[in-house]
Order: C-alpha cells, then sequence, then structure tokens
C-alpha cells in the first residue's frame, strides 16, 4: 500500500462499504458542466449523493481564473448539496512517495492550488517540459495515478463506477478508457458523450447557469495547447498573466539550456513567440527576465541513446551533475574561456544569458552519447540514470574528452 499523509488528519483512506460513485472533475469548462447540471436533480441523473465522492486531483499550476470561478461558484454548490469532495496531491516523483489527501469533506471551502509536490516541481527538478509527442503523460503522472490510488484502496476491488468529463468531441478518449482501464471493479461512464454535448454546450450551459464564461482547465505550461489548435487562445492568456508567461519561459529556457531540443511546442518555443515590439509581449519577457535574476549554475549533461539487443531504440539515459554556481555572466565568461582554449565549440545567448559547450555533439545515429557542459538557472537536481556509467563506460571505451571544469 502507498504511504499516504493527511493535512489535516482526515478518514480519506478508510474503506467506505457504501461508496458506489466517483465523479472526477477537473475543475474545467466540460466536467463542471455535468457536475452543475447534476446537482440540479440528482436522482433524475442517477445520482444518490450520499453514496458518492467527487475527486479532484491538485496539479499544482492551474490558471488562476479557473481556481477562481470554481472557488465562487461549485465550492459552494458542493457545500450547499453536502456533496462528499476529495482533494488530491502527490508526494513526490516516485509512487513510492504516495499522495496526500488535502481535503475529504462534505463542507469544502477551496480548491486547492497544490500539494507537496507537483508536475512543476517534478519537471524543473530535472530540467524538462512536458513532451508533445506520445501519450499524456504529464496527466497520468499527475491526475490519473494519483486518482488510482485513492480509489483502489477505498474500494479494494469492490465494484464501482467513475463519472468521467469526456465531452462529445472525445470520442476516442472514451474508447482508449474502456481499452486501457485496468482497474477491477470499474466501469467507466462518459454522460457528456451520451447527451452528445460538445465544448460549446457545456460553455453555453455555464454562461447560462453561471453568467460567467468558464475556461478550458490545464496547466499553464501545457504544450498540447498547440497541438489542439488552441495556441492564440493560449497566447492570449499568458499575455493576461505576464508573471505566469516569465516563468513557464524560465522553466523551457532551462530546459533548452540541457537540451536543444526540448522546446514547449515541439519544432516551436514559447520564446520565439513573443515580440518585444508589442506592449503586452513585452511584459512577458520582461517578467522573463526578472525571472532570470536568480542564482545559475554551470551543468555538466550526459545523454546515451541506446539500443536493445534486437535493434530497438532504447528510452534516452541522462547525468546531469551541477559543477559550479554563480551568476549567469561570470560562468557564461568561464564556459567561453575554457571551451575556446580546448578547441570546444560553445553557444552564447548575450540576451538572456545562457552559455553551453558542446565536448561530444550528438551524431546522427544510434547508438552514440553526447556531453556538453551549459549554464542555467539553478533549479536542476544532480540526477543520473541507473547504470549510467557502465554504458557509458561501455559505448565510449572508457575515452571522454572532458573540459577540465571539476
Amino acid at each position: 500500500m502507498s504511504p499516504a499523509t493527511y493535512t489535516p488528519p482526515l478518514p480519506g483512506l478508510s474503506t467506505d462499504d457504501h461508496l458506489d460513485t466517483v465523479i472526477n472533475w477537473g475543475a474545467g469548462a466540460d466536467s463542471t458542466a455535468y457536475l452543475a447540471k447534476m446537482l440540479t436533480a440528482p436522482h433524475a441523473h442517477g445520482i444518490d449523493l450520499d453514496r458518492t465522492a467527487v475527486l479532484y486531483m491538485a496539479t499544482g499550476s492551474e490558471w488562476p481564473e479557473t481556481r477562481l470561478l470554481a472557488d465562487e461558484f461549485m465550492i459552494p454548490l458542493l457545500r450547499q448539496n453536502g456533496v462528499r469532495f476529495v482533494q488530491l496531491a502527490r508526494n513526490g516523483h516516485l509512487a513510492a512517495d504516495g499522495f496526500t489527501i488535502l481535503d475529504d469533506s462534505r463542507r469544502p471551502d477551496r480548491l486547492f492550488a497544490r500539494g507537496p509536490w507537483t508536475l512543476w516541481d517534478d519537471q524543473e527538478s530535472v530540467g524538462t517540459v512536458p513532451q508533445v509527442a506520445g501519450t499524456r503523460k504529464c496527466s497520468l503522472w499527475a491526475k490519473g495515478d494519483v486518482g488510482d490510488w485513492w480509489l483502489r484502496q477505498v474500494f479494494g476491488g469492490r465494484p464501482f463506477r467513475q463519472i468521467m468529463g469526456f465531452n462529445a468531441d472525445e470520442e476516442g478518449r472514451r474508447f482508449s478508457d474502456q481499452i486501457t482501464s485496468k482497474m477491477p471493479g470499474r466501469t467507466g461512464e462518459f454522460p457528456l458523450i451520451d447527451w452528445g454535448w460538445h465544448r460549446q454546450q457545456c460553455e453555453a450551459y455555464l454562461l447560462k447557469r453561471f453568467g460567467v464564461h468558464w475556461p478550458k482547465s490545464y496547466c499553464t505550461f501545457c504544450c498540447f495547447s498547440a497541438s489542439m489548435g488552441a495556441l492564440p487562445a493560449h497566447m492570449e492568456r499568458m499575455r493576461s498573466h505576464p508573471d505566469i508567461a516569465g516563468k513557464v519561459l524560465r522553466l523551457e529556457y532551462t530546459a533548452m539550456s540541457l537540451n536543444p531540443n526540448a522546446k514547449l511546442y515541439g519544432r516551436k518555443s514559447l520564446l520565439e513567440m513573443f515580440d518585444p515590439a508589442q506592449p503586452r509581449d513585452r511584459a512577458c519577457l520582461e517578467a522573463f527576465e526578472r525571472e532570470l535574476d536568480m542564482p545559475w549554475a554551470l551543468y555538466h549533461v550526459r545523454r546515451l541513446f541506446l539500443l536493445s539487443e534486437d535493434g530497438r531504440r532504447r528510452p534516452v539515459k541522462r547525468s546531469t551533475e551541477r559543477v559550479d554556481l554563480g551568476r549567469p555572466h561570470q560562468l557564461a565568461r568561464r564556459l567561453i574561456s575554457l571551451s575556446e582554449r580546448h578547441g570546444v565549440d560553445v553557444e552564447h545567448d548575450p540576451v538572456y544569458g545562457r552559455a553551453r559547450a558542446w565536448v561530444r555533439p550528438r551524431t546522427q545515429g544510434w547508438p552514440m552519447a553526447e556531453e556538453l557542459f551549459a549554464t542555467a538557472p539553478a533549479r536542476v537536481i544532480d540526477k543520473q540514470d541507473k547504470h549510467f556509467e557502465q554504458d557509458w563506460d561501455a559505448l565510449v571505451s572508457g575515452f571522454a574528452a572532458q573540459l577540465r571544469l571539476h
């Protein structure tokens, strides 16, 4: 059983034999529309509130207006109806770290912004950003895994139904859920799809019900806004919150310092989407400059691109080590000087301060090794994948040209 902490102490993990329904609420327009409509006549929608819990997973980077709307309209609605509202969050990077029950109450008073460990904490500590390609691992990590831990411990294999707020534009997500769900006793239900409610119907219902436009819920640094065709709206949201834009720019800039391919939107970075000549964009860039005003570090980064025995590409392995701490321009000058002395290619960004020296540039074919030194905000921890040194020595035959920076 995964460990759990309680803040404050609440009976969140006791087995609830009477509980048979869980409603996932992400605080966005879709799931909010279902929840608000259901609460007008629970029994007409097949819901017994005494046997139901609403589940919310705090990612830690929700947009402020979403939290404000939830606190103004939905939290009072849940409280008035005596709905059991459970808020969860991760304790750390690993599943073994467990989760925290932030609140478990029929009289909730607020939506928790974050827990002990967030997706932002996780990404920033290792110097990376969410990946556009493939499955939404970040959502599974921050939401799916957390909710599943609670469900397994509360239901223990007993039959229950889980109501998901996928709208009628997301039939594929229902199919995926039905295929991939492995939890014993669980039955997924998708009322918005059954009603034929698309995003427009959900937003229209909430506008009529509460008199406000309810925005989409997603993390401030989400990379999927580009693939969903919502990038223009996302950029307007950034411009409305320049301080948030500055933080996200720092996250991406740090990741790209250690790996130039770590752009938030695949081939395009967030930074290049802002035009310094535009006042609102300039406000975001000025916030970014303020974010960079912190201690920086010089990092030694190595990557291994290995093949399995049958010739397939294995997940990339990485070793990141902090070798010095200081101000950005001081570290950059030192790295540039050493690199030039040793004949190593070096890049320098004079605007924002990053310097990067390629000791062993990446080649085209696998297997290969990559090694560099780079300066970046000092938020990245030392981290090395299992058996890295052994695999590194095996690939490079014990020889690796390095700048003498240690």
